[in-house]
C-alpha cells in the first residue's frame, strides 16, 4: 500500500522544519515545498529568502525528504499586496498575513501540492483541524494558546481545511525547539520572523513610501487644535503611540500621545493624550467581507468571544447586525475594546472553535459625543 503523500510548506524556519520531520515520523511520503513570493529588491539586506533557501535545503537533506521550490510572486502581488496597498490608501490598516494565508499558503500552495498528486498538505501553524460527527471541519485553537494563530488562518474554507494538517497545533513551542535540538536541526535555535508575509523584517515607513505616494498634513487634537504635522496618514494606525513626534510637547496633560482617528477628506490625523482616551474605546464595531469556516454566518444574538487584533485576550460579545445574507455584521462587546482599527480583522470563537470573522469598518466609539465634526468622513467606506 502507497503512503500518503503530504506537501509541506518549507520557509526555512523551526517550525515548518519539525512540521515535515514529525509527519516523516508518522509514515507519510513527504515533500517539501519552498515558496518565493517576493522579488522586488530582494538584495538579502531585509528579505532573506536565500538564507531561508538554504535552510531549507539543509533540513530536507538531514531528514531525508525531496524539496521543490515555486515562485509565487505574481499571484502574491496580484492578491495580497494590491490589496494590502489598496488599504492603507484608504487609511485603513490591513493584515497582510490574514490574506495571504487565504490566498497564497492555502490557495495557491494547495492548488500546487494537488497537482503534484497529495492527499493533504501542512505547514508549521499553531492551530488544530477537528472533524465533527457530521463530516464538517473545525478550526481550533492550537493547545499552546500563547503561539496560537488560528487568527490568521479564520479565512479558511471547508474544503482548504479538509486537506490540510498542523501537526504542531498539539504542543507548546518549547518543545518543538527541543525536538529540533535533538534531532540535530541546523535551523534550531533560528529566531522567529515577525515580518511581513514574505517581504521580510525591513523599515516599515520607507518600504511603504516606496508604493504609495504619501502627503503631510496637520496633526490636530479631538478640540481641533493644531499640535502638529503628520508625515501621511498611511503610515499611522489607531492606537499607535511610537513615531508620532509628540513625545516631547508640552501640550496638554503631559500623558502619551496616540493616534485616534482620520479624516480622509481633509488629510487630518486626530491624536489624543492618554491610553484610556474615550475615543480610543469602543463597545461595538461593524465588519465587512466576512468569510465563515462553517459556510453560513452565525445567528444574530449569538454569545461568543472575539478578537480585534492577534496579540489579544478573547472578549465577550455578541453577534448583531448580521445583514445581506451575512455580508456584514457587528459585534457588541461586554467591555470597551482598545484602539478598534479598521482594515484589522475581528475574529469570532466559541471556546476553542474558530468560526471565522471579516474586517472591521467602523467602530463605535464610548463617546462619540466628542467626535469632531468631521465624524462622518474619518474613514471612506470598505468597498
Amino acid at each position: 500500500m502507497s503512503k500518503q503523500k503530504v506537501v509541506v510548506g518549507m520557509s526555512g524556519g523551526v517550525d515548518s522544519s519539525v512540521t515535515a520531520w514529525l509527519l516523516k515520523e508518522q509514515g507519510y511520503e513527504v515533500i517539501g515545498l519552498f515558496m518565493k513570493n517576493w522579488e522586488d529588491d530582494d538584495d538579502g539586506e531585509y528579505c532573506s529568502t536565500r538564507q531561508d533557501w538554504i535552510d531549507v535545503v539543509s533540513v530536507a537533506d538531514l531528514i531525508g525528504i525531496d524539496l521543490e521550490a515555486v515562485n509565487f510572486a505574481a499571484e502574491y502581488k496580484d492578491r495580497v499586496f494590491a490589496e494590502f496597498l489598496r488599504e492603507y490608501s484608504a487609511g485603513r490598516t490591513p493584515n497582510p498575513d490574514v490574506l495571504c494565508n487565504a490566498e497564497i499558503k492555502f490557495k495557491a500552495f494547495l492548488d500546487h501540492a494537488l497537482a503534484l498528486g497529495a492527499q493533504t498538505i501542512a505547514t508549521g501553524h499553531y492551530a488544530r483541524v477537528r472533524e465533527t460527527p457530521a463530516g464538517r471541519f473545525e478550526l481550533l485553537k492550537a493547545l499552546d494558546h500563547t503561539k496560537d494563530q488560528s487568527y490568521f488562518l479564520h479565512r479558511l474554507n471547508q474544503a482548504q481545511l479538509s486537506k490540510t494538517l498542523f501537526p504542531l497545533g498539539e504542543m507548546p513551542k518549547t518543545q518543538v525547539r527541543e525536538i529540533a535540538a535533538q534531532i540535530g536541526l541546523p535551523n534550531a535555535k533560528k529566531k522567529d520572523s515577525t515580518g511581513i508575509c514574505f517581504i521580510g523584517e525591513r523599515p516599515f515607513r520607507e518600504f511603504l513610501n516606496r508604493y504609495l505616494p504619501t502627503q503631510p498634513g496637520p496633526m490636530k487634537t479631538p478640540d481641533g487644535k493644531l499640535v502638529g504635522e503628520h508625515m501621511g496618514l498611511a503610515f499611522y494606525t489607531f492606537g499607535q503611540r511610537k513615531g508620532i513626534g509628540l513625545g516631547g510637547s508640552k501640550e496638554g496633560s503631559g500623558e502619551p500621545w496616540f493616534a485616534a482617528a482620520k479624516d480622509i477628506p481633509s488629510n487630518t490625523l486626530y491624536v489624543v493624550q492618554g491610553h484610556d482616551h474615550p475615543w480610543l474605546l469602543s463597545h461595538t464595531l461593524s465588519a465587512g467581507n466576512p468569510s465563515w469556516i462553517a459556510g453560513e454566518p452565525p445567528a444574530e444574538g449569538l454569545s461568543c468571544s472575539a478578537k480585534t487584533r492577534y496579540r489579544q485576550a478573547d472578549a465577550a460579545c455578541t453577534v448583531s447586525a448580521v445583514t445581506n445574507g451575512g455580508a456584514h455584521f457587528g459585534l457588541r462587546f461586554s467591555d470597551a475594546q482598545w484602539a478598534v482599527t479598521p482594515g484589522q480583522s475581528a475574529v469570532l470563537y466559541d471556546g476553542e472553535v474558530c468560526l471565522g470573522g471579516g474586517i472591521i469598518e467602523t467602530a463605535a466609539e464610548a463617546a462619540p459625543a466628542l467626535r469632531a465634526p468631521q465624524q462622518a468622513a474619518l474613514l471612506t467606506p470598505r468597498r
